[in-house]
């Protein structure tokens, strides 16, 4: 069963939601003691714990937007169980984070076949409205 590891830099309303949504092992960076964890031991915990990562750093993560898996953490992992990036302007607000982070789980159909993928929940500037994206991470070229 898929289990979603929320980054400190979001709402721990997030973690909650998932619970909530039928994935009770999913939990938050703080609520593990893990807080103030650099990126590089943050990235050791997921992939060892089997965690989909939702985190707000999507740079640090997947690298740039224009090139995802060219650089970041996951630039060199082969095999893990997703990436959930929450994008928005800086003054994103947790209440924004936690109506995207619900709509996506919505429509996720089966977590599981998120491994090796990126789901990319974006919010526009002006905070009215959110896409969501789905793409391979390695890439199919990779």
């Amino acid at each position: 069963m898929a289990k979603f590891l929320v980054d400190e830099c979001l709402s721990p309303d997030l973690a909650e939601a998932a619970r909530q949504h039928g994935f009770p092992e999913s939990s938050h960076v703080v609520w593990m003691g893990k807080a103030g964890w650099k990126d590089w031991e943050l990235k050791t915990l997921i992939l060892d714990g089997d965690w989909t990562f939702v985190t707000r750093n999507s740079v640090d993560f997947r690298g740039l937007a224009e090139d995802p898996g060219t650089k970041g953490q996951y630039a060199d992992v082969a095999l893990h169980a997703g990436l959930i990036c929450i994008n928005g302007p800086a003054t994103m607000s947790a209440e924004a984070q936690l109506e995207m982070f619900e709509a996506l789980l919505l429509e996720l159909s089966d977590p599981a076949d998120m491994v090796n993928e990126v789901i990319e929940v974006t919010l526009d500037e002006l905070g009215e409205e959110f896409t969501i994206e789905r793409y391979p991470l390695p890439t199919e070229a990779a």
